[in-house]
C-alpha cells in the first residue's frame, strides 16, 4: 500500500506540473535583480560609449568628407497632352505622360552625349593630389603644376604617376607599372615619354616656394573612368513631376569640382535641349492628325457596339436589377435565420421534456431559464410549458412533504405531468412541421432569385465594358476637334522654355560624414551594446539572490532570511547558535521562530518539517538552528533526521548513527534508546540511523505515525530533517504530516526554477502553510536582514532601523490564517 501511495503522488506532481508550468513561472520583470545586474554593468557600459564615442572619432579622422552641390531646373514644355489642350480629358494619361517626359530628360542629362561635351569644357582628364598628414586631397584647379600630354593607341591610362617639386624648376618623377618601376628627374616643359605618353608638366600661377615641400601624384583618366566617375557621383533626379522640375546633384571630395560640373551640366543641357525641340514639335504635329483619324474608328465602333446590346437585353440598366435581387435575397436570409432559430428553440425544448425539470430555478420562473420561449408564435405551446413546469415544481414539493406510503397524490400529478408533456410533443411536432414547410419554401424562392442573380454579372460588365471607351473617345473627339487650331497657335509662339531655377552653390559644409550624426551613432551603439550586456546578464541570472526573487515567484509565506554565516569554515552542518547568541545568525533564526507562533499558534504540540530542493541548501543547517532557538525559549525540542539516505543530523552534534529512526521503525530500538542529548538541556534529536532499502515504506507505516505521538508526549515541537523534495518524494509524505512545512531556499545557489516546485507542492498537495526560508542571504541582497524580522544585527554592527515595507511579513501572516 505504501509503494503504491507514493507512486500515485509521483504521478500527481507529474500530471499536475505540466498544467501549471506556465502559471507557477514569476512572469514581468524583476525590478530588483534589473537594477542589480544593472549596477553591476555600469563600468562596462561606460567603456562601451567611450569606445563607441572613440570609434566614432577615427571614422571622421581618416574618412574623407564628401561635399554635394545642387541646382534645380525648370522645363517649361507642355506635354503633347497639354498641347492639344486636352487637360480635362485623360489626366491620368496626361500625368503620365508628363513623368515619361522628364524621365527621358533624366536620361538625357545621364547620357554620355552631355558628358562628351562636359568633357570638352571642364579639364576633367587629369587629376592632381597632393598627400597629405593621413589622407590625399584633390587639387582642382589649386595645382602647382599642369601637365599636358598626347597619347599614343599604347597608352596606359588610371597610372599613379608620382611628383616631387625640386628647386631650380626641376621635378622629379616615378610610376610603376606591372612590377616595373620608372621615371628620372626633368625640367618644367621637358617632353617625357612614359607608359605610351608625351608629357609636358609646366607650373602655374600658384607655384611657389612653399609648393616645393608636399609630395604630389596626378592620374591620367580615360573615357571609361571618366564616364564611371561621373555617373557614380551624378544624381539627376524628379523634384515634381507635376512642375516639371529636374533636380541636379553632384558629389565629390572636392567641393569647387561638384560646384563646376554641376554648372557646367546645366550649359551644355541647354544646348542639347535647344537642338531637339525642332523634333518634338514635329513630332506633336504628327500626333494630332494621327490620333484624330484613330480616335473617329474608335468612336464609330464603340457606338454600334453599345446599340447592339441594348437591342439583345432589352434594358438600360443592369446594376438598378442586382441591386433589387441582392436586397430580396438579404431580407430573404433574414427571415430564414430567424426561421432557423425557431427551429432550433422547438428541438432544444423536446430535449429539455426528457428532464425531470424544465428550470432549475427554486421560484420555477420557465421564461427565466429559457430566454427563447417568449419568442414562440404558438401561444398555446407556451401556455402548456408554463404548466408543465408548475406541475414539476407542485410534484416536486409533494414529494417533500408526502409520506413515504401515500403515493396516490403523487401518481396524479405524475400523470398530469405525462398527458401535458404528450400534448406539448404533439404541438412541438406541429410547429417544427410548418417551420419545415416555409423553410422549403424560402430555399424554393432564393434558389430563383439566385439563378436570375447569377445571369446580371455578366451583362453588368458587358455594358461597363461597352461604355467606359464610348464616353472616353465622343469626349475626346470633341475636344481634339476644338483644339486642333489652338494647338497650331500655340506652336507658333513655342520656344525651349528652359528655367535654372536655383543654379548650383559653392558647398560649404560636407555631406558625409556629417560629425553629429557620427558622434550620435557611436553613442547610441555604446548605449545599444551596454543596454544588450545588461539585458544578457539579466537573462542569465537564473539563481535566487534576494527575499524579493523569493517572494515575487511563490505564494508562499516567507519566514525571514538567515545571513550568511562565514565566522568559520564548516564542513558540515553545526549548531552556532548556542555560541554567540547576540550575531546576526541567531536574530534572523529567532525572528524566524517568532513567526512560527503564528503559523500554529492554536497548538501547544507542533510537528514541524524542513525539506529544499536539492541537497546543499542548508536545510541541515537551519534545522539544527532553528530547533536550538526554540529550545532555548524554555520548550522542548527533539531533531528527527528523516534523511535516511544521506544523514547529516548527528555529524551537526558530532554523535554517532548506529541506531536511530530506521531501527525504531523496523522495531528493532525504541525511541528513548535512540535519543541523543546535546548542549542545550532542552533539545535533543534522534539520527536516521542505518541506510534501509525501503525509506518511502518505512515513512508511510502506522509505526511513523505512532512514533510522533509518543514524542509529542515528552516534547513540545518536534523538528523534522527531511529529503530534498527535488530528488525522492520522501519529503513530500512527511510534509503532509507537518502542523508547518518549511522549505529552504539558498540565496546565490537555487536555481529559480526551483521556486516552481515550491507553488507545485501547494497546488497538488494542498500545503497551505508552506513557508519558505531564505538561506546564506548576502548582506546587499534584497530588503536587508532587518526584513522580516522588525530589527537585527549587522556582521559586528549594533541594531539597524527596520526597513521593511509596510504590510509586511507579520501581517500577511496573520492575514493568511484568520
Amino acid at each position: 500500500m505504501a509503494a503504491k501511495e507514493e507512486a500515485d503522488l509521483e504521478e500527481l506532481i507529474r500530471n499536475a506540473g505540466g498544467e501549471a508550468e506556465e502559471e507557477d513561472e514569476g512572469g514581468g520583470l524583476d525590478l530588483t535583480t534589473l537594477l542589480m545586474v544593472v549596477r553591476k554593468s555600469l563600468p562596462w557600459m561606460l567603456l562601451l560609449i567611450l569606445l563607441g564615442l572613440t570609434a566614432s572619432w577615427l571614422f571622421l579622422r581618416y574618412t574623407p568628407p564628401l561635399y554635394q552641390s545642387s541646382s534645380s531646373i525648370k522645363i517649361d514644355e507642355k506635354t503633347e497632352a497639354g498641347l492639344l489642350g486636352l487637360e480635362g480629358i485623360g489626366a491620368q494619361a496626361e500625368k503620365q505622360q508628363s513623368i515619361n517626359k522628364l524621365s527621358g530628360e533624366v536620361e538625357l542629362i545621364k547620357s554620355d552625349i552631355i558628358y562628351q561635351r562636359l568633357k570638352d569644357s571642364l579639364d576633367l582628364a587629369v587629376n592632381y593630389y597632393v598627400q597629405g598628414t593621413v589622407l590625399e586631397n584633390e587639387l582642382y584647379r589649386s595645382s602647382p603644376f599642369r601637365v599636358e600630354y598626347a597619347a599614343t593607341p599604347e597608352a596606359v591610362y588610371n597610372v599613379k604617376f608620382g611628383l616631387k617639386l625640386l628647386p631650380g624648376n626641376r621635378l622629379r618623377l616615378q610610376y610603376e607599372h606591372n612590377g616595373q618601376e620608372g621615371g628620372g628627374e626633368y625640367g618644367f616643359g621637358q617632353t617625357i615619354r612614359a607608359l605610351g605618353f608625351t608629357l609636358q608638366i609646366f607650373p602655374t600661377n600658384l607655384y611657389n616656394a612653399a609648393a616645393l615641400e608636399p609630395n604630389y601624384h596626378f592620374v591620367i583618366n580615360d573615357e571609361a573612368s571618366l564616364n564611371a566617375y561621373l555617373s557614380k557621383n551624378l544624381t539627376v533626379e524628379i523634384g515634381n513631376a507635376d512642375a516639371n522640375i529636374i533636380g541636379i546633384s553632384f558629389t565629390d571630395h572636392n567641393p569647387r569640382k561638384a560646384h563646376d560640373i554641376v554648372n557646367k551640366i546645366d550649359s551644355v543641357y541647354l544646348v542639347e535641349k535647344l537642338a531637339r525641340k525642332q523634333e518634338q514639335a514635329a513630332r506633336a504635329t504628327r500626333y494630332i492628325n494621327e490620333q484624330l483619324g484613330e480616335n473617329r474608328k474608335d468612336l464609330q465602333q464603340a457606338e454600334e457596339n453599345m446599340q447592339s446590346f441594348v437591342k439583345r437585353n432589352g434594358t438600360y440598366d443592369i446594376k438598378a436589377d442586382v441591386a433589387m435581387i441582392t436586397t430580396a435575397l438579404e431580407e430573404q436570409e433574414k427571415e430564414r435565420e430567424k426561421l432557423q432559430e425557431e427551429s432550433d428553440m422547438l428541438l432544444e425544448l423536446e430535449r429539455l421534456l426528457g428532464q425531470k425539470r424544465l428550470t432549475d430555478r427554486e421560484d420555477g420562473d420557465v421564461f427565466q431559464s429559457i430566454p427563447a420561449l417568449s419568442e414562440l408564435k404558438d401561444e398555446q405551446l407556451s401556455q402548456r410549458i408554463v404548466e408543465l413546469s408548475d406541475l414539476q415544481l407542485d410534484l416536486e414539493r409533494a414529494e417533500l412533504s408526502y409520506q413515504p406510503g401515500a403515493t396516490t397524490a403523487l401518481q396524479i400529478r405524475e400523470q398530469r405531468i405525462a398527458n401535458t408533456k404528450r400534448v406539448i410533443r404533439e404541438l412541438l411536432r406541429r410547429n417544427q412541421q410548418l417551420v419545415r414547410q416555409q423553410l422549403l419554401k424560402m430555399d424554393a424562392k432564393r434558389a430563383q432569385l439566385e439563378n436570375r442573380l447569377r445571369e446580371l454579372p455578366e451583362k453588368a460588365t458587358e455594358q461597363a465594358r461597352l461604355e467606359r471607351p464610348l464616353e472616353l473617345y465622343e469626349k475626346y473627339n470633341l475636344n481634339m476637334m476644338d483644339k486642333k487650331i489652338e494647338f497650331g497657335i500655340s506652336m507658333a509662339g513655342t520656344t525651349a522654355d528652359f528655367q535654372i531655377l536655383s543654379p548650383a552653390t559653392m558647398p560649404s559644409a560636407p555631406i558625409s560624414p556629417v560629425k553629429l550624426m557620427v558622434y550620435a551613432i557611436g553613442l547610441a551603439a555604446g548605449i545599444i551594446l551596454g543596454l544588450g550586456l545588461i539585458a544578457v546578464r539579466y537573462l542569465m541570472h537564473n539563481t535566487v539572490t534576494s527575499i524579493r526573487e523569493l517572494e515575487r515567484a511563490t505564494s508562499a509565506s516567507v519566514l525571514g532570511i538567515i545571513p550568511t554565516y562565514d565566522k568559520e569554515k564548516m564542513a558540515v552542518s553545526k549548531l552556532v547558535v548556542d555560541k554567540n547568541p547576540k550575531s546576526a545568525i541567531s536574530e534572523s533564526i529567532r525572528s524566524i521562530r517568532t513567526n512560527l507562533e503564528f503559523m500554529a499558534s492554536s497548538k501547544k504540540k507542533r510537528l514541524i518539517s524542513i525539506t529544499s530542493t536539492i541537497s546543499g541548501e542548508g536545510k541541515t543547517f537551519v534545522t539544527v538552528n532553528l530547533a536550538g532557538i526554540i529550545a532555548a525559549s524554555d520548550q522542548r525540542v527533539i531533531i528527527l533526521d528523516l534523511d535516511m539516505r544521506k544523514p547529516k543530523v548527528n555529524l551537526a552534534f558530532d554523535a554517532e548513527n548506529v541506531k536511530g529512526v530506521s531501527t525504531i521503525l523496523i522495531e528493532k530500538h525504541t525511541w528513548q534508546e535512540c535519543v541523543q542529548h546535546t548542549s542545550i538541556p532542552t533539545l535533543d534529536f534522534i539520527s536516521a540511523g542505518p541506510t534501509p532499502p525501503n525509506p518511502s515504506e518505512l515513512i508511510l507505516s502506522n509505526r511513523f505515525d505512532e512514533l510522533i505521538q509518543s514524542l509529542h508526549e515528552s516534547y513540545d515541537v518536534v523538528m523534522i530533517d527531511t529529503p530534498p523534495v527535488g530528488l525522492v518524494t520522501d519529503g513530500i509524505l512527511i510534509m503532509r504530516k507537518a502542523d508547518v512545512p518549511i522549505y529552504i531556499v539558498r540565496a546565490n545557489y537555487s536555481k529559480k526554477a526551483f521556486l516552481k516546485n515550491i507553488n507545485k507542492l501547494m497546488r497538488v498537495n494542498g500545503f497551505t502553510k508552506l513557508c519558505t526560508i531564505l538561506n546564506d542571504a548576502q548582506g546587499s541582497g534584497g530588503y536587508g536582514y532587518g526584513y522580516g524580522y522588525g530589527y537585527g544585527y549587522g556582521y559586528g554592527q549594533g541594531y539597524y532601523e527596520d526597513t521593511a515595507p509596510k504590510g509586511g511579513l507579520l501581517s500577511r501572516l496573520r492575514k493568511r490564517n484568520s
